[in-house]
């Protein structure tokens, strides 16, 4: 079923419910906050092995570059209790890492917590609990995703605070919040400590299309959050950093390359180019699992295309002509449009590889 299809079948009112979790651990099961109807509804499902956790993620059912990455964690974990014993647990759970890892290819956080799946799996003993282990690292990985937001919100916080006092308004694209990752947020983990330390006012955000990421998920989390905030449709952007004094573009990142290259959603390098031209600061927000030092920079990254049905379809409506509809997920803003990247282990302005390489190896903390 179509997203268009999915969202169009819900209730119009929004459900705001006192707490939420994109994903958590219980009974037994992964349980995953079905984004793909939101606002409308908050669906919980249940995930049972990697299969399902698999299509949850190439259906969108969970998403954003560390929330996949925590999922493909837990996913392994599920897997293994199926096997109860073997003589060769990376052999048993080879198809399950494969078919995890081709998800969603281009955000690096799914290839990055799977590696750390299978490097503890190769360290275990003969004598071990493998599954009892490997649920252990997926609910590491997810902790530690939740405490390197809180680092990247008051570091963000305090970059905004560096170059205004007063409250401003700001702009971002996609959804970053605590549904995108472990809780809190990455680029709206720092638009949320600097709502909290009284540094904003309004709070633009992309639509985001063609899931409206923005408009549906960005915009629920603000509104829970008690942060003003304003939809507007994607071409709008331009004419609101020219209107309305907007000082930051704070968005997130699938992938950062060694160079400071970031692959994020699709319509970021557009506003990287807006915001240059406006005179706006840009912030990437993003863990450093999300940089990939095997990545030189971004020009060969193969970037996901998804189905053109996402853009021809608008509910039960059809908007197809015969003309072909490009459909990328992502694009590349090359270092030299960036601002500034916030990480966990610290800050970089104005990235370039020597600086990347720097924080990397923890030589760099701002």
């Amino acid at each position: 079923m179509m997203f268009w299809e999915l969202f169009m079948q819900q209730a119009v009112q929004p459900v705001v419910a006192d707490s939420f979790s994109a994903l958590a651990w219980r009974d037994n099961a992964l349980r995953l906050l079905d984004q793909r109807l939101l606002p409308a509804s908050e669906v919980y499902v249940d995930c049972t092995d990697a299969a399902q956790v698999a299509a949850a993620i190439r259906d969108m059912l969970v998403r954003g570059a560390p929330a996949i990455g925590i999922a493909g964690a837990y996913g392994i974990a599920l897997q293994a209790r199926f096997i109860g014993q073997s003589d060769d647990w990376s052999g048993a759970l080879a198809e399950s890492f494969a078919l995890l890892e081709a998800a969603r290819p281009t955000a690096v956080n799914l290839s990055w917590a799977l590696k750390l799946m299978r490097d503890r799996l190769g360290r275990l003993a003969p004598d071990a609990d493998v599954p009892a282990r490997l649920l252990e690292a997926a609910r590491s990985i997810h902790q530690s995703d939740h405490e390197a937001n809180l680092t990247m919100g008051k570091l963000g916080m305090q970059l905004i605070r560096k170059h205004h006092k007063t409250p401003q308004n700001l702009l971002t694209h996609c959804n970053t919040g605590a549904l995108a990752t472990g809780g809190y947020g990455t680029a709206l983990g720092v638009i949320r400590a600097a709502h909290e330390a009284g540094l904003v006012d309004t709070v633009f955000i992309d639509e985001t299309r063609p899931w409206l990421q923005g408009s549906r998920l960005t915009a629920w989390e603000m509104q829970r959050e008690g942060i003003s905030a304003c939809v507007h449709v994607d071409a709008a952007a331009g004419h609101l950093m020219k209107t309305r004094e907007i000082t930051w573009v704070i968005v997130g990142a699938d992938r950062i390359a060694a160079n400071g290259d970031v692959i994020n959603k699709i319509g970021t390098y557009a506003l990287s180019i807006l915001a240059m031209h406006h005179g706006l600061r840009f912030m990437v927000v993003a863990p450093s699992s999300s940089i990939d030092m095997a990545l030189e920079n971004a020009d060969d990254v193969i970037i996901e295309e998804r189905s053109a049905n996402e853009l021809l379809m608008l509910g039960d409506q059809s908007v197809d002509t015969g003309v072909p509809a490009f459909n990328p997920v992502f694009d590349v803003t090359p270092a030299d449009l960036v601002d500034a990247i916030v990480t966990e282990k610290g800050v970089i302005e104005r990235p370039d590889a020597k600086k990347l390489a720097d924080l990397m190896s923890h030589r760099h903390l701002h």
